[in-house]
């Protein structure tokens, strides 16, 4: 099995290589994804019932036991980009606190997020105060995350909401400093994570004073 080729804007940008760098994901980190979603699912008449930390295996069909067949909800998932998602509002606390970071540290939005969403991607952020680079990727993080923090010589935090992308970039970027965040309260008991490896700061105000703090950045 090949490699998922790197994002080329991963080598585009402009990345200060004496300024601290902060890489940052959407869904669940920056924007209340799953609410947004939930209410694209309600205008095709099904509900969201949050009882594991999933997305198709959340969806049903009132007064069904059983979700959603999951390849319905991936279908629904690519149509609800295709329908430019603007709705999804902008996690509580994160535009302020990405400007307080921005001020001593180079910001970069890494999301996994099919490619013909990047215009969509790019106006949401641009209109919620977040207008960061972005970079829209697929699979694992770890790679993008190292090559990204080969360009500064100063030290790099990675945000994620999902273990396994964290877990990515311990593995490829070791010394990368991880944060996990979970941004819908309803999802945050049921996030696996794994504090001893990734500190969890689930707000943001909490994550940004973290970031700030093991960065060194005067900017809390």
């Amino acid at each position: 099995m090949t490699d998922t080729p790197l994002p080329p804007e991963v080598f585009a940008l402009r990345i200060h290589p004496d300024r601290p760098l902060v890489v940052v994901d959407v869904d669940e980190v920056l924007g209340l994804f799953m609410r947004g979603f939930e209410a694209f699912v309600g205008g095709h008449g099904l509900e969201m019932r949050i009882d594991r930390f999933a997305l198709f295996q959340n969806i049903y069909r009132p007064g069904d036991d059983t979700h959603l067949d999951i390849r319905h909800g991936k279908r629904l998932f690519d149509a609800f980009f295709e329908c430019d998602p603007q709705q999804m509002d902008v996690a509580p606390g994160a535009a302020e606190s990405l400007a307080r970071l921005a001020q001593e540290a180079t910001v970069v939005i890494l999301t996994n997020a099919p490619a013909y969403s990047r215009p969509a991607r790019a106006r949401w952020l641009i209109d919620n105060g977040l207008p960061y680079p972005l970079v829209i990727g697929a699979g694992p993080k770890g790679k993008p995350v190292a090559a990204l923090a080969a360009r500064t010589r100063r030290a790099t935090a990675f945000v994620d909401d999902l273990l396994p992308n964290l877990d990515s970039v311990e593995k490829e970027a070791p010394g990368v400093h991880r944060f996990q965040s979970v941004a819908d309260e309803r999802l945050r008991p049921y996030a696996p994570s794994a504090p001893e490896r990734h500190p969890r700061f689930d707000t943001w105000p909490d994550l940004a004073e973290a970031i700030a703090r093991t960065l060194r950045l005067n900017s809390r």
